[in-house]
């Protein structure tokens, strides 16, 4: 019996592989396939699908807060370089203000020098001041005239051991004997509430035209002579007046100083005194 089973067994798996085979090269096996296979991969998209989505939703979000810090911390390395590069700026015109003052230096070797930066200004609007940050503990002293390699700031008006205050020959109360070099005439710059500057005192003989160059003449005692002071602008001439006057433009700006020159060798003399025994 177990023979005959066995027997019967072969027969039928020989059946079934010849069945499979037939339909095989037949191409029925492989539409049956498909009819089963097709369910299967449906499924199996779906599911890729949904994989694919959850992990996204949970990635995406750590991406953008990723490139959110990725971000910041770029802005803040652009201001960082933004703030460098004014520094760098700021450090590249005191540089070159501190080479134009040496240069002024070099070209007068009869005087020295202290140089100093420009640490304010006076509030006022009526009063023409700056501070500087050298004082008497650094050489200077009252009445010392202020220079710029462009020309004449002022003189030393008060002074503590570690600052100075500068009057500017805008002030009013400032007053500069003065050299026209193209009319070889002398006269006094004057300064004024409005910033102006004046020359007057000029006699009616003289020519004064624009553009002429006018210096610190030395007269006085109270400035080194040959200073810039600046040019001749509008001339105020009226025939029966004794004196011409002109109007001034500074060879400095006076809003922007940042560094200035303190003539340290150069001693005023007083002639006050002297003028009050001639009258």
């Amino acid at each position: 019996m177990k023979r005959i089973k066995n027997s019967w067994r072969q027969i039928v798996g020989f059946l079934l592989t010849l069945g499979f085979i037939l339909l095989a090269f037949s191409g029925y096996l492989t539409t049956m396939l498909s009819g089963l296979m097709d369910p299967m991969i449906g499924i199996q998209t779906i599911v890729s699908e949904r994989f694919s989505n959850i992990v996204t939703f949970f990635t995406i979000p750590r991406e953008v807060t990723q490139l959110q810090a990725e971000n910041q911390a770029l802005l803040e390395e652009v201001a960082l370089l933004r703030t460098e590069i004014i520094q760098l700026e700021q450090d590249l015109r005191e540089t070159a203000i501190l080479y134009s003052l040496l240069g002024f230096a070099r070209g007068r070797p009869q005087e020295t020098y202290i140089a100093a930066k420009v640490i304010g200004k006076d509030p006022s609007p009526f009063l023409q001041y700056v501070l500087i940050d050298k004082g008497s503990d650094d050489g200077v002293t009252f009445d010392m005239p202020v220079v710029t390699e462009k020309g004449l700031v002022g003189r030393i008006d008060a002074v503590t051991a570690s600052a100075a205050r500068v009057q500017l020959i805008t002030d009013p109360a400032s007053s500069v004997n003065a050299y026209v070099v193209e009319a070889d005439s002398n006269g006094l710059i004057r300064g004024s509430a409005t910033s102006d500057l004046t020359i007057d005192l000029v006699s009616q003989d003289v020519t004064l035209a624009f553009g002429q160059t006018i210096q610190t003449s030395g007269l006085g005692g109270k400035y080194p002579s040959e200073i810039m002071i600046g040019q001749v602008l509008n001339v105020n001439r009226l025939e029966n007046e004794l004196f011409q006057s002109a109007s001034i433009q500074p060879a400095e700006d006076f809003s922007s100083l940042q560094a200035v020159l303190v003539v340290a060798n150069f001693r005023p003399s007083n002639i006050s005194p002297l003028l009050e025994k001639q009258r």
